[in-house]
């Protein structure tokens, strides 16, 4: 069992590296912080959603901003899609679950606000028609995602692909990105 322990800690390291390694990568973290950045300024929001664990995920990002992360400081107006179980299940119920996304970026998205899709495959039917309307609503797009990057890679204008078909690996991963986004902005706007 220890070995096993060893080899799952080492695998997380190993794939970190490699983000740490990868410029290109860290650049569209910074051009996504920036995107949130603007979007706060201008009086808008930051939405996530996502399904099971990335569900959790995006729980956990949108109170790093609302709550605090680092410092205290007035909250920033973020929120995920998926918290909300009376719109989730009133909505799978009357118009299937591939909406209970799409449904609430159109009545609550607006242009200007940015939009955080939690997928690890990329594929996931509910998270891609939230991003088509987000596309039609002119709201900025961010896909987190595995290494492919599945349907959301195209439809994205920023796809976080962490380097891993691992969905354990990839969302640990999608967390370490999260805070750092979230620490980036918080230092940023109160400074």
């Amino acid at each position: 069992m220890l070995n096993d322990i060893k080899a799952q800690l080492r695998t997380s390291l190993e794939i970190k590296q490699q983000l740490l390694s990868n410029d290109s990568f860290l650049q569209l973290i910074e051009e996504v912080t920036n995107r949130c950045i603007q979007a706060f300024r201008h009086g808008n929001k930051v939405m996530f959603a996502g399904n099971g664990g990335s569900a959790s995920d995006a729980l956990h990002l949108a109170a790093e901003f609302v709550g605090r992360y680092e410092q205290d400081r007035s909250g920033i107006p973020a929120l995920a899609l998926s918290a909300n179980t009376s719109t989730v299940t009133a909505v799978a119920n009357d118009y299937g679950y591939e909406a209970i996304f799409q449904r609430q970026i159109q009545a609550l998205g607006r242009e200007g606000d940015v939009f955080f899709g939690l997928s690890t495959s990329g594929r996931s039917p509910n998270v891609v028609a939230a991003i088509q309307e987000c596309k039609r609503l002119g709201i900025v797009t961010v896909g987190m995602t595995g290494s492919g990057g599945g349907d959301m890679l195209e439809l994205c204008d920023y796809c976080l692909r962490i380097p891993s078909d691992n969905t354990a690996r990839i969302q640990e991963s999608h967390i370490t990105v999260g805070h750092i986004i979230c620490s980036m902005v918080e230092r940023t706007l109160f400074a």
